[in-house]
């Protein structure tokens, strides 16, 4: 049951932007999962998730990979590199990008690990994104405008 708690909170903290310990308890109730404020804190600390600030002045909780903060960086300078555009059909997001960059700018998608994204096609110019649902597409376009808009 834990395993399976664990997997719903990265999900919703990746679907929703959860600023307290009392949202995500609710929403974790919501997803039929008993919880009290005390296992949501002990699921937060073994998960080592952490806060950062949002749009807005807000906060909400992410999962920290330490590790991968350069990488991140290096794979968003590659997404705004090689991004030209981008489109939805349904639940399937379309990327454009500079001949060539297809491959690297998938790969960086993949490495920002949307939740929403099961994966990525790339050919030379283009990806294909199989995301989740059609709301979870337009979920995924605000993300990217975001990371592309951001510095």
């Amino acid at each position: 049951m834990k395993i399976e708690r664990h997997s719903k909170i990265v999900e919703l903290i990746g679907k929703y932007d959860i600023e307290t310990q009392e949202e995500l308890a609710e929403k974790l109730n919501e997803a039929g999962f008993r919880v009290t404020q005390a296992t949501v804190s002990r699921d937060i600390r073994e998960l080592k998730l952490t806060k950062v600030a949002v749009d807005g002045g807000g906060q909400k909780y992410v999962v920290l990979h330490k590790a991968d903060s350069n990488l991140n960086d290096k794979y968003i300078r590659i997404l705004r590199d090689g991004f030209v555009s981008m489109d939805m059909a349904q639940n399937i997001l379309v990327v454009k990008t500079v001949p060539g960059m297809a491959m690297a700018v998938a790969a960086a998608l993949d490495a920002l690990r949307f939740h929403e994204i099961v994966g990525c096609i790339a050919g030379d110019d283009a990806i294909m994104c199989a995301v989740r649902s059609v709301d979870d597409t337009i979920i995924v376009m605000e993300k990217l405008r975001r990371v592309m808009s951001s510095q």
